[in-house]
Formats: C-alpha cells, sequence, structure tokens
C-alpha cells in the first residue's frame, strides 16, 4: 500500500493494492495546496479580557445572567445560533474587511463539518474536561472543536496583533506541556477521517492508504529511456512486466 496515487506513481516497483480499508468512515477530507490561498491582516482586535482572572470572572458575570457559556472556539453572544453565530464569529477573526481583496474564494461562506470534541467547564476555574463529572448538573461552560473545511482557495485576513500559524500534527501529538491538552489532542480526533492531497492543478497526488484509488497509469522509470505506461486493468500482466524491467535494468 502506498500513499502516492496510481496516477501519480513514478517506479518500477509498484506497491501491492490490498482490499479498500475505509469502511464505517466519515467522509474523506481534501486538502488543498498552500498556494491556493491568499493571507492579508486587518486592524487590531484587542483581548477582551487582560488576564486569566478577568476573564473567569467575566465568566462567571455572563453565567448569572444567561446559564452556561457556548464556545465553539470562540464565545457565542447568548441570543446566537450555534452555527451562524460560529460563522459570524469566524468573519468577525478571519475574513478580509471591505474591498481589501477580490476575486474566488473572498466572500465564500464557511463550511462548517463535524464536531470534534465537546469540553466542559465544571466551575469557574481554568481546568476543563472532555467529559461532563457526575456530579456536575450545571456546567459554567461547554466549548467544541469543529472541523472547518476548506475550499479549493479563500482570503483570509489576521488582525495585526494576532497570528496564524499552520501547525503540524506530529508537533502537536502527544505534546500537552506546550500545547495543552485540548489542542495536543486533536491528532487523535483526526485520525479517523481519511485526507486526499491535491495539487494546484486539482490533480490527487497522495492520500491516506485504505482508500480506494481511482484506475490510472503507472510510469515505470528507465534510465536515458522515456517512460513506459503499464495499464493497471490487468494487475498480474502489469507487475510481470515491471519485474522484467527491474530485472533487465540491475543486470
Amino acid at each position: 500500500m502506498s500513499t502516492v496515487t496510481q496516477t501519480s506513481l513514478q517506479t518500477t516497483h509498484p506497491a501491492i493494492i490490498p482490499k479498500t480499508f475505509a469502511a464505517n468512515q466519515p467522509i474523506t477530507i481534501r486538502l488543498y495546496p498552500l498556494s491556493n490561498y491568499t493571507f492579508g491582516t486587518k486592524e487590531n482586535q484587542p483581548e477582551e479580557d487582560p488576564s486569566v482572572p478577568a476573564r473567569l470572572k467575566r465568566l462567571e458575570e455572563h453565567y448569572e445572567q444567561h446559564g452556561m457559556r457556548r464556545t465553539p472556539g470562540d464565545y457565542l453572544r447568548p441570543e446566537d445560533d450555534e452555527i451562524d453565530g460560529f460563522k459570524a464569529r469566524l468573519n468577525e477573526r478571519l475574513a478580509p474587511v471591505g474591498t481589501q481583496f477580490s476575486g474566488e474564494g473572498v466572500n465564500d461562506e464557511w463550511q462548517i463539518g463535524d464536531t470534534l470534541a465537546q469540553w466542559w467547564r465544571p466551575n469557574f476555574e481554568t481546568f476543563m474536561y472532555p467529559f461532563l463529572p457526575a456530579h456536575v448538573t450545571r456546567p459554567k461552560e461547554c466549548k467544541k472543536l469543529y472541523l472547518i473545511h476548506l475550499p479549493k482557495s479563500k482570503v483570509l485576513s489576521v488582525p495585526k496583533n494576532m497570528k496564524l500559524l499552520a501547525v503540524p500534527l506530529f508537533e502537536l501529538y502527544d505534546n500537552t506541556q506546550r500545547y495543552g491538552p485540548q489542542l495536543s489532542a486533536i491528532p487523535h480526533l483526526l485520525s479517523r477521517y481519511n485526507f486526499e492531497f491535491v495539487d494546484e492543478k486539482g490533480v490527487v497526488t497522495a492520500m491516506t492508504p485504505g482508500i480506494e484509488a481511482p484506475r490510472g497509469d503507472i510510469k515505470v522509470l528507465l534510465g536515458g529511456e522515456p517512460p513506459i505506461e503499464n495499464g493497471m486493468a490487468n494487475g498480474t500482466e502489469s507487475k510481470a512486466e515491471s519485474s522484467e524491467i527491474a530485472d533487465s535494468t540491475m543486470s
């Protein structure tokens, strides 16, 4: 099994393709190259709370007036619908302002995907848990982690006093000391999904092993000669030809 798709594979030793191993899984997520996205800046958005105690105090005041706070990444107003309110907060944080940009991906609506996790705050303290303790009947806050599907292209504008970082999963994994329990759990939460990686031309060049790949050709490269294309319709014949070519190049 290989992560490289059959249409992109260039080798004298094609991988053995087993049966599909993607049963009972959610939809495959398509990932586009970073060059498809445009990044800009906008005016500062100062923090509402100067310190952690101030944030917890404001949470306590919110609870007394409106009950449990709903936090899909950023807190919602009491009257907000969950998804619409979340989209409004995303626009506030990351959408371009006015006519700063134009073209594809500027005003596209956010595509809100699955809920990956729910974290609960039982008291007016910093601790949150990925479960609701049995003795807690009135939680003070529920924070959700959502999967956001980025389109083929999009424009993102970040406040000047903030940074938008692309942190690799291997950096987050098992790194609670630096990122805390919520962010370091993201690789676990994403492990249930399969991924497709697309190049600038829109061609799927890599994918999670186990997904049934589209039928295609393998280019077998020989030194000093043009590529030979082996059709994959007859897998046995293709493998035999590849073995013969490999043997002839080694002798």
